[in-house]
C-alpha cells in the first residue's frame, strides 16, 4: 500500500514536471514569436558590395534591418545570377517591387558591374530595379576621398569618363554603415511597421491563450490516465 502511495506520488510529481517543462517551453516560443520585418512592406531589397573584403562593414546594418548582402566579389556569375533572380521573382510574385542597393569602386569595372548585372538578370525575365549608391564624384569630392589615375591595361578605361580611380575601401566602415542605413530606411515604411507590430502583438496573445489550454488540456488527459 505504502509503495502504491508512493509511485502514485511519483507520478503526480512527473506530471507537474512536465507541465512547468511545457509551460516553459510555450513562454519561449512566445518570447521568440515575431512576423518577418518586411513582410508588409512593399519594397524587397539587397545590399550588394563589390569586394568580399567590406562583407564585415555591412553585415551589421543588414542583419538590423533583416535585409540580403551579396559580395558580388567582382562580376558575380551566371549561377549567383540565377539564384538571385529566383529570390527576387518570389518577391516580385508577393507583390514586391525589387530594388539591388549597389556599393563598388569609382572605377571602369566597379561602374560597369551594376549594368552588366541588370542586363544579366534581365535576360532571366526578371524585372528589378539597380541603384548605384556608392561611389559617386559627389561623394569622392564631398569626403576628399584619394584617388589614382586609372589602369590603361583596364579596357574598360577607354569608354569610362572618370578622372581618378577611388577605392570604396577608402571610406570610413562606419561612414559606411550608416550610408547603408540611410538607404535602407528609404525603401522602409515605418507607418507600415507599426501595424505589423500592432498585428504580432494580436496574433502572440492569440496563441498564448490556444497553447495555454493545449497544455491544460494534455495535463487533465495524463491525470486521468
Amino acid at each position: 500500500m505504502i509503495n502504491n502511495i508512493k509511485e502514485i506520488k511519483a507520478e503526480e510529481k512527473d506530471l507537474d514536471n512536465e507541465i512547468v517543462r511545457a509551460k516553459e517551453q510555450i513562454e519561449a516560443w512566445m518570447r521568440s514569436y515575431h512576423l518577418e520585418r518586411w513582410s508588409n512592406q512593399p519594397n524587397f531589397i539587397e545590399i550588394w558590395i563589390e569586394k568580399k573584403a567590406l562583407q564585415g562593414v555591412f553585415e551589421m546594418p543588414c542583419i538590423r534591418n533583416h535585409i540580403g548582402l551579396f559580395p558580388c566579389k567582382g562580376y558575380p556569375s551566371l549561377t549567383k545570377l540565377n539564384e538571385a533572380s529566383e529570390r527576387f521573382q518570389d518577391a516580385i510574385d508577393n507583390d514586391k517591387e525589387v530594388t539591388i542597393l549597389y556599393w563598388g569602386d569609382h572605377d571602369p569595372s566597379g561602374e560597369d558591374i551594376p549594368r552588366s548585372v541588370g542586363v544579366n538578370i534581365e535576360r532571366l525575365d526578371c524585372e528589378i530595379k539597380i541603384e548605384r549608391r556608392a561611389l559617386t564624384p559627389e561623394q569622392i569630392q564631398e569626403m576628399h576621398l584619394p584617388g589614382v589615375p586609372p589602369k590603361k591595361t583596364d579596357t574598360r578605361t577607354r569608354n569610362w569618363s572618370g578622372e581618378s580611380v577611388v577605392e570604396l575601401d577608402a571610406v570610413e566602415p562606419k561612414t559606411l554603415q550608416q550610408m547603408a542605413e540611410n538607404a535602407i530606411r528609404e525603401y522602409f515604411d515605418e507607418d507600415l511597421y507599426e501595424e505589423l507590430q500592432e498585428k504580432e502583438t494580436e496574433e502572440r496573445k492569440k496563441y498564448q491563450e490556444e497553447l495555454k489550454k493545449f497544455v491544460i488540456n494534455l495535463g487533465e488527459e495524463k491525470s486521468k490516465e
